[in-house]
């Protein structure tokens, strides 16, 4: 059932946290960068690994403290999460889902499913993912080619959704969404344009300033609010997640990040070495089988396109890799104030 990872990150987060040692403060994770020889060595070493790992430019100059700065889902203690319903299909509609499915070519003219996007030096990943998801889903579901704002998300949810740059709960993302809506990215930009005074940009600046106003001129922010109808989990079971994705659109998940995903280039990954160092949330678009035989998901980071391959990756499928399949948040798009909007296609 989904919330399997937030438990799972607050067990091995919490012994962490009594073991400094756990996590490596002493080896210097404020000045060790996160690239690493020995780790790439390891991984294109390893006869059964099925990916291979490099030097991405994204995280050249990331120190391993850096690192974990970035990766943004906090564990959420499993009782907030007892009134959020979770989704299931029936057999027959798992029966006929395609062996391969990619997003971005069933829904072609979605132009945001292929969209890579920056998440700078914010923790907000639990935030990116959410709102890809949703963008994704007005133009599936609506027909709507519409950014939508993730600072308003970071700066405005509070502690409702967790501490904006410094970390947020995923499904409370999609309840914000529910609750308060989302602007458009236009009215409340992500990266600034002039200075870039943002943590986007600088790890030295701290979560923006919630100012509920549109950065462009005559624009209301009330009026550029995008709704979601609901917030839900979805169940597990890999076919239910297939389901969908396959009927709905791209979904946020959430897994475990060791210190070898940050060396990810291409192929199929699983975990081969390193220590765990956070929770990440990134969009799932789709699935495969890899020319070795292994069962793949296909997601979409949000480390721009200077990471892994071309922006995307993709995990091993079935096997709850790193708690993958554990934490799957979605919801659908609600049609309050898009009629008549300007991005209707």
């Amino acid at each position: 059932m989904g919330g399997l990872l937030p438990l799972a990150l607050l067990v091995v987060l919490s012994a962490a946290a009594a073991a400094p040692q756990l996590v490596g403060a002493a080896r210097g994770d404020h000045s060790l960068p996160i690239i690493q020889e020995d780790i790439i060595r390891t991984v294109n070493n390893h006869p059964n690994a099925g990916w291979t790992a490099g030097h991405n430019p994204y995280l050249a100059n990331y120190t391993i403290e850096q690192f974990k700065h970035i990766l943004g889902v906090k564990p959420t203690p499993p009782g907030l999460l007892a009134g959020v319903p979770t989704k299931t299909y029936s057999r027959s509609e798992k029966e006929d889902l395609p062996k391969e499915f990619d997003a971005r070519s069933k829904w072609s003219g979605c132009t945001t499913i292929g969209k890579i996007l920056d998440q700078g030096h914010c923790g907000a990943c639990w935030a990116f993912g959410a709102v890809e998801c949703l963008q994704d889903r007005f133009c599936i579901h609506h027909g709507v080619n519409v950014s939508l704002s993730v600072n308003d998300i970071v700066a405005c949810c509070g502690f409702l959704c967790g501490d904006g740059c410094d970390g947020g709960y995923p499904i409370f993302a999609w309840q914000y969404f529910v609750e308060n809506g989302v602007v458009t990215d236009e009215c409340d930009p992500f990266f600034d344009q002039v200075g870039c005074q943002h943590p986007g940009c600088e790890p030295a600046y701290p979560t923006p300033v919630c100012e509920k106003k549109c950065k462009v001129q005559n624009q209301v922010w009330e009026e550029k609010k995008h709704f979601s109808v609901d917030a839900y989990q979805v169940n597990s079971d890999p076919h239910d997640i297939m389901a969908e994705v396959y009927k709905n659109g791209p979904v946020e998940v959430s897994f475990i990040i060791y210190e070898d995903f940050a060396h990810y280039k291409s192929g199929v990954y699983k975990q081969i070495t390193g220590r765990m160092v956070g929770g990440h949330a990134a969009k799932l678009i789709g699935w495969g089988t890899s020319d070795a035989g292994e069962d793949y998901w296909l997601l979409a980071n949000q480390w721009n396109r200077g990471w892994g391959e071309d922006g995307y990756f993709k995990v091993i499928r079935g096997m709850n890799e790193c708690g993958i399949e554990g934490d799957v948040n979605a919801g659908m798009p609600s049609t309050k104030n898009i009629a008549g909007s300007a991005f209707a296609i």
